[in-house]
Order: C-alpha cells, then sequence, then structure tokens
C-alpha cells in the first residue's frame, strides 16, 4: 500500500471515528463556559436578545467538548509538523 493512499485511509477513520459520536450519542449535557454565561446574563438583564442563533444545532453538550479537543488536536498536529519541518531543515543542512 503506498504512502499516501495509507495516510489517506487513516484520516478518514479518524474522521469516522469523531463523527459516529456525534450521530449516536444523543441529549448528552455537559456545562461550560458558554452556558454558564448565558444563564449570567439572562439574571442580569432578563429582555436581553442574543444577536444570532447557531447555524448548526449539536445533538448534545458533549459535542462541544469533542470538537474542542479535535481542534487542540489538530492545532497540536500543525505546531508539530512545524517544529518537525524546521529541525528536519535544520538537520539536513
Amino acid at each position: 500500500m503506498k504512502k499516501t493512499s495509507k495516510m489517506i485511509l487513516l484520516l478518514l477513520l479518524c474522521v469516522v471515528i469523531a463523527v459516529i459520536p456525534l450521530l449516536m450519542i444523543q441529549n448528552s449535557e455537559f456545562g461550560g463556559a458558554d452556558g454558564a454565561a448565558e444563564e449570567l446574563i439572562t439574571e442580569i438583564n432578563p429582555e436581553y436578545e442574543p444577536w444570532f442563533e447557531s447555524l448548526i444545532e449539536l445533538p448534545g453538550g458533549e459535542t462541544e467538548s469533542l470538537l474542542f479537543a479535535l481542534q487542540a488536536a489538530l492545532g497540536a498536529g500543525v505546531i508539530g509538523a512545524g517544529f518537525g519541518y524546521f529541525v528536519g531543515r535544520k538537520k539536513g543542512a
């Protein structure tokens, strides 16, 4: 198996592993800073209306945690790849 096709297969597997829980777990609750801020705002000013609504309604509260973890993992991967590139370039020179 070629290295490129193996990488694409692994990336697709990662996407499937991330998407399946989003579709299968319903009505999960996980409190976070956004929910606490919303409660405090409505307590201070009950007439407050949000500027806009979410474009996509996620199936549960833990979905936000999953997306945040994926974002952190992607960022760590990009930073690690950048360091690896510069270290490899320095060793190659």
